[in-house]
């Protein structure tokens, strides 16, 4: 019996190591046999009941035999690639059971593995670096600052600058701004994030169709969810709920102290815009159907900055002053969305204060099947029929702007797809629980947050990714090209062992 490896096409009718391109080991004398018919002495001979082990290290192009799990030793050098595990079998009856890592091996591989960890690892540790060592550094310290920046991490990136004696390329109120565009989107207030970016930014989303499309999407999402503000502002709201939304224009003491104008039908009712009550509705400049949501503004918002009033004063002198200097005061924490008070479909009322998934600190979750019976459950818009009317409303000038982007740019199946699954969370009794109810996942807010967010650093000619991530997807990248040509070292240089 000779147990080996062969390279495509050789002679399948002769035991491994007695052709060119083929190597064995063979169990009636121990010898090796190297692409010749005459073998040299390597190891025991073996027989039945032996556990014979053929390991090919890709790293140093060599193979070791193992026997019932102690090494061998290296019984061939300078490997070509493309070899194939083969077995040859003379005497009549013999029969072998074949394990390629269905079952664990007699041979401690892991061990060997470790080694071999270790060495490429140490490898890569005493890589010479001479007398860059201070370049190297000061373009690792820009990449981290950078990668702050880009995510609007304000105060880390201040104090990191501060520490590393480093400049950050964009200025605070730029930054603040993103973050909080950012924080909009994410606490699924996507009407809101659209209408701060067109006060804050114009004519960017207007020359950004793909990106307007995806933000008009996920906000359609958004009202099923019950988080927009769209469908949110109809919902009847206590004083605290709305001390909740610090970001929200509608609850700003110059758009009204109370919200008690709303109504849910009535001709006379006034327009609800992203939380926002207005008797009249100004005229749009875009070219695209007007969609509610983007239609309506603050008048006192800056061309330059959004300012947000936390007060719920009627006093509108003092919320003017204030509103005036937030940019300048408002600091990280500030600005910090309070997750609790966001609905998530479910419709706050006075028996029950369980939103977007938590509850009030000074209540206790009860897991008795009492307490789930009474627990609200999750709702289109809320619950809200006005509301819902209000979605059905917003999806159908959506299908009028998917009309209007393909006459003008030609078909997008992207565009189709992703209409398709937004539609689609109506057909279901429950979208949170149907096929395509992943879309309400909040976590399918972060994709739309980072494109929305490189647009904007896109066209304020900063870099679109931050260097830090393009510098690591080339190294992943990198890696893979070298294990597709036969690189074995690569497989102990994952970039993620760096990370921590």
């Amino acid at each position: 019996m000779g147990i080996g490896l062969s390279a495509q096409g050789v002679n399948m009718n002769r035991l491994p190591g007695w052709d060119k391109h083929s190597y064995g080991y063979h169990g009636d004398d121990g010898h090796s046999f190297c692409s010749s018919g005459t073998g040299q002495p390597y190891g025991p001979t073996f027989t039945t009941g032996d556990v014979i082990g053929c390991c090919v290290n890709l790293i140093n192009n060599t193979c070791f035999y193992t026997k019932n799990g102690h090494s061998l030793g290296i019984a061939f050098t300078d490997l070509p690639s493309n070899l194939y595990p083969t077995v040859g079998l003379q005497t009549p009856g013999e029969i072998v059971d074949a394990n390629f890592g269905q079952q664990p091996f007699v041979f401690d591989i892991e061990d060997y593995m470790r080694e071999w960890r270790a060495k490429i690892q140490s490898t890569i540790k005493r890589f010479p670096i001479g007398d860059r060592l201070g370049e190297w550094q000061a373009m690792l310290q820009n990449m981290v600052s950078s990668y702050l920046v880009h995510h609007g991490y304000c105060s880390t990136a201040t104090a990191f600058a501060r520490v590393t004696d480093t400049t950050i390329q964009e200025e605070q109120t730029s930054i603040k701004n993103r973050q909080r565009i950012q924080k909009l989107v994410l606490a699924g207030r996507v009407g809101e994030a659209i209408e701060a970016t067109q006060q804050l930014y114009p004519g960017l989303l207007e020359h950004n169709p793909n990106l307007l499309f995806m933000l008009k999407c996920r906000q359609f999402v958004e009202m099923v969810n019950g988080t927009d503000s769209e469908v949110r502002c109809f919902s009847a709201r206590s004083p605290r709920s709305q001390d909740s939304y610090p970001g929200s224009p509608s609850l700003s003491p110059r758009h009204g102290s109370s919200n008690s104008h709303i109504h849910s039908t009535g001709a006379d009712s006034p327009t609800c815009s992203n939380g926002v009550v207005s008797t009249k509705s100004k005229q749009s400049h875009s070219k695209y159907p007007t969609l509610s949501s983007s239609s309506s503004s603050s008048s006192s918002s800056s061309p330059s900055s959004v300012n947000y009033s936390e007060s719920n004063s009627t006093d509108s002198t003092k919320s003017q002053q204030h509103s005036s200097t937030s940019n300048q005061e408002t600091s990280d924490s500030e600005m910090e969305m309070e997750a609790e008070h966001y609905p998530n479909g479910v419709l706050e009322n006075s028996s029950s204060r369980i939103m977007n998934g938590t509850y009030k600190h000074e209540e206790i979750l009860q897991t008795d099947e009492s307490s789930m019976d009474n627990c609200p459950q999750r709702q289109l818009c809320g619950g809200n029929h006005a509301a819902t009317e209000r979605m059905i409303q917003f999806g159908r000038e959506l299908q009028m702007l998917s009309e209007q982007l393909c006459r003008e740019y030609g078909k997008n199946t992207i565009h189709k797809k992703m209409l398709q699954d937004a539609f689609s969370l109506l057909a279901y009794s429950d979208p949170w629980n149907c096929p395509v109810g992943q879309q309400l996942d909040p976590i399918q807010r972060e994709p739309v947050c980072a494109a929305l967010n490189s647009a904007i650093l896109e066209s304020q000619n900063l870099p679109k990714q931050p260097p830090l991530m393009l510098a690591l997807g080339q190294a992943s990248e990198c890696l893979r090209l070298m294990a597709r040509v036969g690189l074995g070292s690569c497989s102990f240089a994952r970039v993620d062992d760096y990370l921590h």
